[in-house]
């Protein structure tokens, strides 16, 4: 697999944002971009169907004629943590038809985009969660740091995790999940200074954060293009 593996500080820090300004913004650069978001817990019944909004948002952001079932491949209905989700419905989470389908879903482009669920580490099934995941797929990771009080810690903490796992933080976005946090630019540098890996940029607020709105805040194309020559994809 050819990509990057987007993680999160905490759930609700919009993964699922920048993956899918990423999506739009490797798009742009000539690439045929593979979104996928493995497991999505919470779904409403819409249009007669049951659809996952975070799983709706990937699937609109691709262009490669992909299924909302490959962009997610394993949806499920309570809003909770996924292991949860799967017992409530009489579901199981299995480690290899999972990878097998992330597999075959990244197979329809050039680069995956691989959304893990919650942070860093979240339990699926018995002694498997998503970092062991991440170390399956054999990703470099991007971080998506939810910009709000707490975030240095919780970003250093995750870098740590991801390094102890043996991949690489290859670089991280920060977004702004408190409009107003205090002291933003300071804790935009503490992380700089010590996330040792790239800010790929800096997300604010935004009232319509569509993808092509997400990826203007990215940091400028020589950088992503650094990241895609690094992947052999071109």
């Amino acid at each position: 697999m050819k990509g990057f593996f987007i993680t999160g500080t905490d759930t609700e820090v919009g993964k699922t944002c920048i993956t899918a300004g990423l999506t739009h913004a490797f798009t742009q650069l000539g690439l045929r971009v593979a979104p996928i978001k493995p497991l999505a817990a919470g779904q409403e019944w819409l249009d007669e169907q049951w659809v996952n909004e975070d799983v709706q948002r990937l699937h609109a952001a691709q262009s490669i004629g992909m299924t909302a079932e490959q962009v997610g491949p394993l949806q499920f209905r309570a809003a909770c943590a996924p292991h949860i989700a799967a017992t409530l419905e009489g579901r199981s989470i299995d480690r290899a038809p999972l990878l097998a389908a992330i597999r075959a879903s990244a197979d329809l482009g050039q680069m995956a985009l691989v959304e893990g669920v919650g942070g860093f580490r979240v339990p699926l099934c018995a002694g498997w969660d998503t970092a062991d995941m991440a170390v399956d797929l054999g990703l470099p990771v991007v971080l998506v740091v939810g910009l709000r009080l707490g975030c240095i810690n919780h970003a250093l903490l995750t870098a740590e995790a991801i390094r102890a796992r043996g991949l690489k933080l290859v670089g991280w976005v920060g977004n702004v999940v408190d409009a107003d946090m205090p002291h933003l630019t300071d804790n935009l540098a503490a992380l700089g200074a010590s996330l040792d890996a790239p800010c790929w940029g800096h997300v604010p607020r935004l009232e319509n954060p569509s993808p092509a709105a997400v990826a203007a805040h990215f940091s400028n194309h020589a950088l992503l293009l650094t990241q895609v020559a690094t992947l052999s994809l071109q």
